[in-house]
């Protein structure tokens, strides 16, 4: 088989560059949570210097919109051009942002200069959001591809762990400033990570897409996968949202205390991760695992409102439970799709996944907060507890396995 500069043969491939091709990956996944996330830390800071919170919340959002608006475009250009080029295009946009936006709160540019940068950032983010499964399928076997993807998608965790423990104490610090190199610091190093680690496998000669062609028209299998995975995000978002306030508020903990218990979360989640993907691997599976995570979620999510509702000093564990599962869905997720939608439309399928969670998350937090506000949060905690368990019957059966080449070990 052909071996370009920039692809190789998987057969030929050892396991450690096997590895090290993925952790390059991770990090520049990382470089997307950066982009799309690190200005909601300075948010406090911004406050103090008179930016209302009206206005602060709608910048947070701003790359949210254009990572939105552009993540399936991206997909098309994973595929049609393979993952280190588009990545390497992509992240150059997303450090010009990143850089953009620190430069423009030190120039005092005004708020349409840096919503363009915090624009311009979330653009460019959408490829690093929505790659690697065409690094997974075509470098791992299909016995160590939950793995893979699981170790993959801890990304968000830990870029919102670095982001965390880093952003707030600069800006209070060093100033607004400081904290937002940050974002452009993580975005530089993924950068260098592609350009120096990544290399896309050579397509197999045969692969599902070319004997199925559009693969969301051959079965309903892609479709129900996006279906239940919107549902599984609600849990995900209103933990990963209102937690903090919960605790510093209804709970009365101190931010400190707070902020310590939501990273420990974040390190939590991003080894649910793993090891569901890893479970996944050894039962041959992908959406038995996922039920199992389903039914758990519902489960702690229930006992948390209960807890909640009782004043129960149990109720952080079972935050922090919840918080395990309501996540742990996500690698295995997104290693069905790539695995279903094969190396020529796994960009694309796993752009559609993303954009459907982004505009569920969008359209439902505000609702939830609302409704926090109205009924309180054991009612909400409740609530949430609902969407895993209309999951359930959404979620399909594994396909039947197809003969593939074998990736050497």
């Amino acid at each position: 088989m052909r071996t370009t500069e920039n692809t190789v043969d998987a057969s030929a491939l050892s396991a450690r560059r096997r590895w090290s091709i993925l952790v390059c990956a991770l990090i520049a996944a990382m470089t997307a949570t950066a982009a799309t996330s690190g200005f909601a830390y300075v948010i406090p800071a911004l406050h103090d210097d008179g930016m209302s919170l009206s206005t602060a919340a709608t910048l947070a959002a701003v790359p949210t919109i254009g990572i939105t608006a552009a993540i399936i475009a991206w997909g098309w250009a994973l595929d049609r051009f393979g993952e280190r080029r588009i990545l390497l295009l992509s992240m150059a946009i997303t450090l010009a942002g990143t850089v953009g936006a620190a430069v423009a709160v030190h120039a005092d540019a005004g708020y349409r200069v840096l919503g363009a940068a915090l624009l311009l950032g979330g653009i460019g983010s959408g490829a690093a959001n929505g790659a690697s499964g065409r690094i997974v399928v075509g470098f791992f076997p299909a016995d160590q591809r939950g793995t893979a993807m699981g170790i993959r998608q801890t990304a968000q965790p830990l870029g919102i762990g670095v982001l965390a423990l880093t952003m707030p104490i600069l800006a209070s610090t060093a100033g607004i400033t400081a904290a937002l190199s940050v974002p452009a610091a993580v975005t530089a190093v993924g950068l260098a990570a592609v350009y120096f680690g990544v290399v896309d496998p050579e397509l197999p000669p045969s692969s599902l897409a070319a004997e199925t062609g559009n693969p969301y028209r051959s079965s309903g299998y892609l479709w129900r996968i996006h279906a239940f995975s919107v549902l599984l995000v609600i849990g995900q978002s209103f933990l990963w949202t209102f937690v903090p306030a919960w605790l510093i508020i209804a709970l009365g903990w101190s931010p400190f205390g707070a902020g310590m218990l939501v990273t420990v979360t974040q390190v939590l989640g991003a080894v649910g991760r793993t090891a569901a993907g890893r479970v996944s691997d050894l039962w041959g599976s992908r959406m038995r695992p996922i039920r199992v995570i389903a039914a758990a979620a519902a489960l702690s999510l229930a006992l948390l409102a209960l807890a909640d509702r009782f004043d129960s000093p149990t109720a952080p564990i079972l935050m922090l439970i919840a918080s395990i599962f309501t996540v742990a869905d996500n690698g295995l997720a997104f290693t069905a799709i790539a695995e279903s939608a094969g190396p020529s439309w796994s960009g694309r399928a796993l752009g559609v996944q993303n954009t459907a969670q982004f505009l569920a998350i969008a359209a439902i937090t505000p609702v939830l907060g609302a409704a926090v506000e109205r009924f309180g949060y054991p009612t909400v905690f409740g609530a949430a507890a609902v969407a895993p368990i209309l999951a359930l019957p959404l979620i399909p059966g594994d396909p039947t396995p197809r003969e593939e080449p074998v990736p050497r070990r």
